[in-house]
């Protein structure tokens, strides 16, 4: 069986969303609504973290439960390094491509319970199959939101 393989993978996709997903509130903080809303969406990812650990162990995986924290200082300051010489971004498109990327992250990990749900479909294991009908909600939601951000944005950012 190799859904091991799957839950580590999915533990690190998760992490690298709510890590993602901290630094865009980090970066576009003047915006409230992206600023709240991707901290409290990246909760979700964290919990999600969490709660693959916690069962990959009956799947043979040692996976760390605690999640990625906030965004680390030394990627803080080579952002400011990089602002200060003159290379910072205009904030629209800055912020156009943090919310694609985000929606290519939360695409990427709903993807992946997708294949859980199948596999403990499939082999009739409940609280693998109950985990993901917990988890694969919010990362859905996870994606419409920043698609909905991107549509709402793109017209005025990139023909302004």
């Amino acid at each position: 069986m190799k859904i091991g393989l799957v839950l580590r993978e999915l533990h690190r996709s998760e992490n690298d969303l709510a890590h993602e997903l901290l630094q865009v509130a980090d970066r576009h903080q003047v915006d409230h609504e992206i600023y709240h809303v991707a901290r409290d969406i990246a909760a979700w990812s964290q919990r999600h973290v969490r709660e693959i650990a916690a069962i990959a162990r009956d799947y043979g995986e040692t996976l760390d439960p605690e999640p990625e924290g906030e965004s680390g200082l030394a990627h803080r300051v080579l952002d400011k390094a990089s602002e200060l010489a003159g290379r910072a971004k205009v904030p629209g498109l800055l912020m156009l491509r943090d919310l694609r990327e985000v929606y290519m992250k939360a695409s990427g990990v709903s993807a992946d319970w997708e294949m859980l749900a199948q596999a403990a479909q499939g082999i009739s294991h409940t609280d693998l199959l109950a985990l993901t009908k917990r988890s694969h909600p919010d990362t859905l939601r996870q994606v419409r939101w920043a698609n909905a951000k991107l549509k709402e944005s793109s017209t005025q950012v990139l023909i302004s």
